[in-house]
């Protein structure tokens, strides 16, 4: 069974770091593109960050390059994304997701809708 658990999540002052971890199980993380994305309250969902499993490029929005660093760690099946200098924009509930395996094209052009599988998400609050 596919299964993606988030953690990491909390309250955090502008300002601060956070790092989110994601748990897969039921599949091998490193033949799945991978990614983060957050929604807001009244927000559309947003994608943050992704790693392609074609080539392992790496992909960040515009709104967290040079602040937030995806990572994955194959032989923990774990996904990461180290949150640095965080600002209050930056609050909502975070999920990772996976879609594969064994995906061609890059990450950056996949949508939120096609990936298949999502965790429970994350909470993250940034206060001013």
């Amino acid at each position: 069974q596919v299964q993606l658990v988030e953690s990491g999540g909390g309250l955090v002052q502008a300002g601060g770091s956070l790092r989110l971890s994601c748990v897969a199980s039921g599949f091998t993380l490193d033949r799945y593109v991978i990614g983060w994305f957050r929604q807001a309250p009244g927000k559309n969902r947003e994608g943050v960050s992704c790693i392609s499993s074609s080539d392992g490029s790496i992909y960040y929005a515009d709104s967290v390059k040079g602040r937030f660093t995806i990572s994955r760690d194959n032989a923990k099946n774990t996904l990461y994304l180290q949150m640095n200098s965080l600002k209050p924009e930056d609050t909502a509930v975070y999920y990772c997701a996976a879609i594969g395996p064994d995906v061609q094209v890059m990450c950056s052009i996949i949508k939120s809708y096609e990936y298949g599988y999502w965790g429970q998400g994350t909470q993250v609050t940034v206060s001013s």
